[in-house]
């Protein structure tokens, strides 16, 4: 199906009242896994039910295609700059909601730095701030994070009572955590209210100039090694001053890359702990040897590194016993940016329009997870993060059309993210999103 079925369809399904006939659902929220008929009235979902559908209206085969809520990314950069020569070719809202709603993302929570390495918008540390999200037509539903600190910098609170009333999601440290006694004052001050706290447990110091895990593969490589202690003992830390707090607010620890931290999480979670966390979607379908088969390929410099095989199998054993979600971390980066040797190109890569056909390949289609489990990390473990209803199937919800068999090829005139930033440009893949109903504002087409 090429673009212009493709803007077709959109067209039918927005416009008309029209019967899907066979299509699968899922809806984690209430164990849905099953072939069934649903009834779209002008894009909106009425019924996903046959016995529920009137018998004159068209109808179009969906037979191989998935109808699912729609996904919520808990953390993405919007990339956007501002004073700078690299301006024109960055992302912007229109094109981080174009990418989103690609990708199946009916909400995303966006973070309150900007990229690493670039300087030029400011952070989200101010009430004022949060309106530089405005929804456009068709947009998804922004979820802005707070700066826990002033500039992001680790040191000074910001308002934080001032940014929940003003509607921030929650309060984010997006780089590695300088200071424990403001993230424990935080918690003390917080944890009367819901919003959640994002975190991420890191140590630089240990991490030093590394860019690949120390092992194997990193010596193979010539490339300088992080132990992995880096994360652990950082989470190790974190965990102890959360416990040191009576009650305290929900914290969700973000980028877990190591069997030894889902452990810790584990525990914790155990324990009764308020404790969340998530592995971003190339550190579940990916691990460190890809960067030897990719040849350097500067797209796979993350931050943490690619997880060990071993690693990687205990993050997807996370999904499976539902204690890990799934985000996109999202890093929309310029070409100039990234197009640089392994060690040096900043870490991240884009992410909102490919995760879902990706996971779904490496993931579901390989038996490693069930279509509900890979669903549900993506939708309901995020939404519960953040206190949020559950996304399901009802009438009137957030739905996402997948066409899991679709062929079609990444690059510049297809990504609707102004990002090149991947490792599958001008690749092949199978699974696309064919549309995406945001409830309450007609949406935009997925379509090229």
């Amino acid at each position: 199906m090429g673009s212009s079925p493709l803007r077709e369809l959109t067209g039918r399904l927005t416009g008309q009242n029209v019967h899907l006939q066979g299509v699968r659902l899922l809806d984690p929220w209430r164990q849905r896994d099953e072939v069934t008929d649903v009834w779209l009235q002008e894009g909106r979902l009425r019924a996903t039910e046959p016995a529920g559908i009137p018998a004159d209206i068209p109808t179009i085969d969906g037979s191989g295609w998935v109808v699912g809520p729609g996904l919520l990314d808990l953390y993405a950069h919007s990339g956007e700059m501002v004073g700078s020569d690299l301006a024109h070719s960055r992302e912007t809202l229109t094109s981080l909601a174009a990418a989103a709603l690609a990708g199946g993302f009916t909400q995303v929570g966006l973070l309150p730095t900007p990229l690493p390495g670039s300087g030029f918008f400011p952070v989200l540390d101010r009430p004022e701030h949060l309106n530089r999200y405005p929804r456009q037509l068709g947009d998804p539903r922004w979820l802005p994070w707070a700066a826990l600190s002033v500039g992001g910098q680790g040191e000074t609170p910001t308002p934080w009572g001032e940014l929940a009333q003003a509607g921030a999601v929650g309060f984010a440290e997006v780089q590695p955590l300088r200071s424990l006694a403001l993230v424990r004052r935080a918690l003390e001050y917080l944890r009367l209210g819901k919003k959640p706290l994002l975190l991420w447990a890191w140590d630089p110091t240990l991490a030093g100039q590394g860019s690949l895990y120390e092992g194997i593969w990193a010596l193979r490589l010539g490339l300088k090694g992080i132990p992995a202690s880096a994360e652990t003992a950082a989470l190790a830390r974190l965990l102890e001053v959360i416990r040191s707090v009576p009650s305290p607010p929900p914290v969700h620890i973000m980028r877990l890359s190591q069997a030894r931290s889902l452990e810790l999480i584990q525990q914790a979670q155990a324990e009764g702990l308020p404790v969340t966390a998530s592995a971003t979607w190339m550190h579940l379908i990916l691990s460190e040897e890809a960067v030897f088969e990719h040849r350097y390929d500067p797209h796979l410099r993350l931050l943490p590194p690619l997880p060990s095989a071993g690693d990687r199998e205990a993050l997807i054993a996370g999904i499976r016993s539902g204690s890990l979600g799934i985000a996109t971390d999202h890093h929309p980066y310029t070409y100039e940016e990234k197009t640089l040797p392994f060690a040096d190109a900043p870490p991240g890569a884009m992410g909102l329009e490919l995760a879902l056909p990706l996971l779904w390949h490496h993931l579901v289609e390989t038996g490693s997870l069930t279509a509900l489990q890979l669903w549900s990390a993506l939708s309901l473990y995020p939404a519960r993060c953040l206190n949020l209803d559950p996304p399901t199937l009802t009438p009137h919800s957030d739905w996402v059309l997948f066409d899991p068999t679709h062929p079609w090829t990444v690059s510049v005139a297809t990504l609707h993210s102004r990002s090149p930033a991947t490792p599958w440009l001008e690749k092949t893949l199978c699974g696309k999103v064919l549309h995406t109903h945001v409830e309450g504002i007609p949406s935009r087409s997925s379509a090229p």
